[in-house]
């Protein structure tokens, strides 16, 4: 069985929040984890479908990136979900459905403010399919969201006017515990499926180099932002023994985050340094972990 191992670092932590200079302010220190993915985890694959990869409707820029990382790591799983965005023509999201309205403007609609897009993800068109570059074979679930006429869903697990999606009984009566998530677009649908799992009882990590956003109008900074005031505030972290994870007891977390330190931002080496980094020792950021196959 393969192993994910954590592999992450302060610099990313603040390259992610588009704040360069913080990770030398921050204080660092080596933190390690490995788990083998079993029957109560789950690798979650967001919305890897055509209209989102180059030459779709809506294209995430190097959306086709996260393709080779999501068929490296699910080999590892045992349990894969995989969600489809699936709008019906005239959709609310739509721009078009809007006269005098473009892309990317906003809405007020009954369930909140509404981002407006090109007409993307049509029911039934090539557009709206899975890639057929992933390779998923042992996937068991397919969630389609965004199929009511006048309601959005960005989350896998809550529509936009928190209509449940089915998503979270199928993984409570499956014992599933840790969401790890891959695929587009990290600002929106990838993001608000992560926040959504934390406040659903599981433990979400989102893989960093298996996503890619969007980034409209600071959406991706807006997202791991938010992301990370719901993650892991450690205040301090002790070294630990190459593949030993530290026990809780040495992990001190402020009073604001100790209720939500099971959501944690990941950022992953490249697929072709994963063997020289995993041999390596690199410093570590306690509020960012990274998940690569060893």
């Amino acid at each position: 069985m393969r192993k994910l191992v954590a592999l992450a670092s302060a610099a990313l932590l603040a390259v992610a929040l588009g704040q360069p200079g913080a990770a030398a302010q921050q204080r660092t220190t080596i933190t390690r984890e490995a788990i083998n993915p079993g029957d109560r985890d789950v690798l979650l694959v967001i919305d890897v479908q055509n209209c989102f990869l180059p030459g779709g409707t809506l294209p995430v820029p190097d959306g086709d990136k996260v393709i080779p990382v999501i068929n490296r790591l699910a080999p590892a799983f045992r349990n894969i979900v995989v969600t489809q965005d699936w709008h019906t023509k005239n959709h609310i999201s739509f721009a078009s459905s809007h006269p005098g309205k473009r892309p990317y403007d906003k809405i007020h609609v009954p369930y909140g403010t509404q981002v407006l897009w090109p007409d993307h993800c049509v029911q039934g068109t090539s557009d709206a399919a899975l890639t057929d570059k992933l390779h998923l074979p042992q996937a068991q679930l397919i969630i389609r969201k965004g199929y009511r006429q006048n309601v959005d869903s960005y989350s896998a697990f809550l529509e936009a006017d928190h209509t449940p999606t089915g998503l979270i009984g199928y993984l409570e009566e499956r014992g599933a515990q840790n969401i790890y998530l891959v695929g587009l677009a990290t600002d929106f649908c990838v993001a608000w499926s992560a926040l959504d799992a934390r406040h659903a009882g599981f433990k979400p990590a989102v893989i960093e180099d298996g996503t890619r956003g969007i980034n409209t109008s600071g959406s991706l900074e807006e997202a791991w932002t938010n992301m990370a005031r719901a993650a892991a505030c450690v205040e301090s972290s002790h070294p630990t023994s190459r593949f030993r994870p530290p026990s809780t007891r040495q992990r001190k977390f402020c009073k604001r985050c100790q209720p939500h330190h099971n959501l944690s931002l990941t950022s992953i080496v490249q697929p072709s340094a994963w063997g020289d980094r995993l041999g390596a020792s690199p410093v570590m950021s306690p509020l960012l972990l990274g998940w690569a196959v060893a």
